[in-house]
């Protein structure tokens, strides 16, 4: 390792993580990656609803 070069951060993100020391733009692409995060949870929450109606539906039934 050079000493010379930027160390690289990890590119996931962590909650709780000391904010104080990222630049704007770090910040900008933090709010990115999140963002980006909670519309994965919320489509895989919307297909495990849908699974339980399907289920709920198939046992009333």
């Amino acid at each position: 390792m050079d000493w010379d070069e930027p160390t690289k951060k990890p590119a996931t993100v962590t909650v709780g993580e000391d904010l104080s020391t990222l630049g704007i733009a770090e910040l900008e692409a933090r709010i990115a990656a999140l963002k980006g995060e909670i519309g994965r949870v919320e489509t895989e929450i919307a297909k495990k609803k849908a699974q339980a109606s399907a289920a709920d539906s198939l046992f009333k039934s």
